[in-house]
């Protein structure tokens, strides 16, 4: 619940035993607290988080940066982690959740959000995103393609910024669902450029404006499931 932010939460918090339950599944109970749209693996060994969401006092107040990484090492299988120094975008609630700000398209390549209003108050945070990005390096010391995807106009709800941003998009099976906001310039754009980075999948643009309405979009509102019993124990 985002850093305790919206209680009650206690029906939330049964979800995975009541899921595990249902399939069937191996559930592993561990004493880290995040949620999955603050971590972002490419599948080879290498993690994308942030800073402000994992090191917040209102998530593991009680574990060093170390522990941190050493419980994702165990728990996940990778072998580095890489850490944005960010506060998020404008309107985020989720004390700066990576899928807001830089998603893989593959194991090589790093989606990054990038504002090019120079007035824009995202403007800065992203640039400095974008630079960090660039400089970063996978598992094997490799550095990655970052591609930039430009963010839409600015949206507001009663004068509240809203945190909309195209690299909330959800993979799924054979296809990428991206959201669009009703700016056509830029939707157009967004779609264009992650239909590049996907090229064997089918790209989905759907209306979110209604959703980020309530501070996020679709990968916010999706949890991925194995698809085989395997990849969560037995």
């Amino acid at each position: 619940a985002w850093g305790g932010k919206y209680p009650p939460f206690d029906a939330d918090n049964e979800v995975p035993r009541q899921v595990a339950e249902f399939l069937g599944y191996r559930r592993f109970a561990r004493s880290l607290v995040l949620e999955g749209g603050s971590i972002e693996g490419n599948g080879a060994g290498t993690l994308l988080t942030t800073e402000c969401c994992l090191l917040n006092p209102n998530r593991n107040p009680s574990q060093s940066r170390e522990q941190i990484e050493e419980q994702l090492r165990e728990n996940l299988g990778v072998a580095k982690i890489l850490w944005l120094r960010t506060d998020g975008i404008a309107g985020d609630d989720t004390d700066g959740h990576i899928d807001q700000l830089a998603r893989f398209a593959n194991a090589t390549t790093i989606v990054a959000a990038v504002c090019e209003d120079r007035d824009d108050e995202n403007f800065e945070p992203l640039r400095a995103n974008w630079e960090q990005l660039r400089a970063m390096t996978d598992q094997a010391g490799r550095p990655f393609e970052v591609v930039p995807l430009p963010m839409p106009r600015a949206l507001y709800y009663d004068d509240a910024r809203l945190p909309a941003c195209y690299c909330n998009f959800l993979i799924v099976n054979g296809g990428v669902i991206v959201p669009v906001f009703g700016d056509d310039a830029a939707d157009e754009r967004a779609c264009r450029t992650l239909a590049k980075c996907f090229p064997d999948r089918e790209i989905v643009p759907l209306y979110a404006t209604d959703l980020v309405w309530g501070l996020g979009a679709y990968h916010c509102l999706s949890q991925q499931q194995p698809v085989h019993d395997s990849a969560v124990g037995s």
